[in-house]
């Protein structure tokens, strides 16, 4: 959580405060992330990613006006922004404005084809204003009535369509925004939140209760009845968003197309499979893991429905998207059910004797540990690695993971150790990024070691790194740590 005191204002840094944002954005703990980056906006106000990160949290919140304003507010510098016009879109699409949804995910599709995640957001929009409109296709007007209106100038009408265009998408809308008819629709698209709805408008009756005033002055009647509100909103923008028929269409049409896909396998499994993976794959570095976690589980269930004959190496296509799904669970912030994937890819490689399907899943799993804390699993996962780490870049982010695990520990003397042998493997592919972050990890264990000269020397050759590689961030944060360690040194 941020830390502020007072008029002192922040304590720590800006990029201190966004990593602690990103955290707790994975974990779900949107509130607490709003704090950390709403601390870390009064030291640079007009940073548009950390505006982007509020406003996604926001949206989690369901505070859609608010996700709107920082999305709005991160595309002021530069209109072309594309996280910001994304971002600005989706608040739009959660506030149920699917026709300007649509438009800034087209204008962000414009800028940047190749995200898949626009398009998606244009198929969404565009299927959310057909279920609350209907389809063109299904609106057929009729030429009846005095028309004579319509033949005046040219000029006249010209602006007249212009006006008349909207107000008929309005009245169209505003037919099919009725409040769905029936508990049973309302319970369905509500779920949980149903009973809740119960509960409140049971409170409302209670006369004595509704007429009491909360702390703050405000009525209890008009909180209760804002939540009420507030729901009949939610349950009007499900319903365009996804009705009920057309859930179980597309659950039927689902279940249909996975049951054909295992009674016949594609005249050719191992270029559907490679299709696949690269679908999830891109998916994945597009920033679309849910979509590409559907799409890996969907794969999964087909191909273990497959025949060892269909699929000669069954187990190991099986183990690469278990990794898939791993992966994109680690994005989303779900860590058991990663670590979960990850071990299942690890089974499978011994059961083949996959070398390299081993370590990818040894890789992963002391990744998860890692990012929860669990250091001394990390540390154990990674270590069975190394003798199947063979590329120079692999071992050297292997070496300083593994050094940092020691770091976090207190094991210094380790730390340092493999901070020597991860600056080594940058030495020898001569990776001047890895170079300097081993040299920090050599730096700061002889630190804690008391060894102040070996960390003076390897914290120069650091800051020398990093003004070459024009890194400011880390060149400020070295600079600090080398004058720390000069001020040690001399006492």
């Amino acid at each position: 959580m941020s830390d502020t005191e007072g008029d002192q204002g922040p304590k720590s840094t800006f990029s201190t405060y966004m990593a602690e944002g990103d955290q707790l954005y994975q974990k779900g703990e949107y509130v607490k992330a709003v704090e950390s980056y709403s601390t870390a906006l009064i030291l640079q106000p007009d940073d548009k990613n950390c505006l982007v990160a509020r406003s996604k949290c926001y949206v989690k919140m369901g505070d859609s006006e608010n996700a709107l304003r920082d999305a709005e507010a991160s595309l002021k510098q530069d209109k072309e922004f594309f996280k910001g016009l994304y971002q600005k879109a989706e608040a739009l699409y959660t506030m149920g404005d699917f026709e300007f949804a649509l438009v800034f995910f087209h204008r962000g599709h414009k800028l940047r084809p190749e995200l898949q995640e626009f398009r998606l957001g244009i198929q969404k929009a565009q299927e959310a204003i057909d279920n609350s409109v209907g389809s063109p296709s299904s609106v057929k007007l009729e030429n009846k009535g005095d028309l004579s209106f319509f033949h005046k100038s040219d000029e006249g009408k010209k602006g007249r369509q212009k006006t008349l265009a909207h107000p008929l998408r309005r009245e169209l809308r505003q037919q099919s925004q009725k409040t769905p008819k029936g508990e049973k629709t309302s319970k369905q698209l509500l779920g949980e939140l149903y009973s809740d709805k119960e509960y409140l408008e049971k409170l409302l009756k209670d006369e004595d209760l509704v007429k009491g005033k909360m702390r703050g002055g405000e009525r209890l009647q008009d909180v209760i009845l804002n939540c009420i509100t507030y729901l009949d909103t939610r349950t009007e923008f499900w319903r365009q968003q996804k009705p009920i028929y057309a859930r179980e269409r597309d659950r039927k049409l689902t279940q249909q197309k996975w049951n054909k896909s295992r009674q016949n396998p594609p005249s050719d499994p191992s270029r559907f499979v490679l299709k696949s993976l690269e679908e999830i794959d891109t998916a994945l570095s597009a920033g679309n893991a849910e979509g590409s976690l559907k799409k890996a589980r969907e794969v999964l269930k087909t191909v273990q429905f497959w025949s060892e004959e269909t699929v000669p190496n069954k187990k190991e296509v099986l183990g690469n998207l278990h990794s898939c799904i791993g992966n994109a669970l680690l994005d989303l912030g779900h860590m058991d059910k990663a670590l979960h994937s990850h071990q299942k890819d690890l089974e499978l490689a011994k059961q083949c004797k996959l070398s390299d399907a081993k370590s990818r899943a040894l890789d992963n799993i002391g990744r998860v540990y890692a990012r929860i804390g669990k250091f001394h699993h990390a540390l154990v996962a990674w270590e069975e690695k190394i003798p199947l780490a063979h590329a120079g870049l692999e071992r050297t982010w292997l070496f300083h993971e593994i050094g940092r695990c020691h770091l976090e520990l207190k094991r210094y003397a380790e730390a340092r150790d493999y901070g020597i042998r991860s600056l080594l493997a940058a030495d020898e592919i001569t990776d001047e990024k890895w170079q300097l972050n081993a040299c920090v990890l050599v730096a700061q264990s002889e630190l804690k070691l008391g060894n102040f000269k070996s960390s003076v020397v390897h914290f120069e050759r650091a800051l020398d790194t990093a003004k070459l590689l024009q890194d400011d961030p880390a060149r400020d944060a070295i600079h600090k740590a080398l004058r720390d360690a000069k001020q040690q040194s001399a006492q």
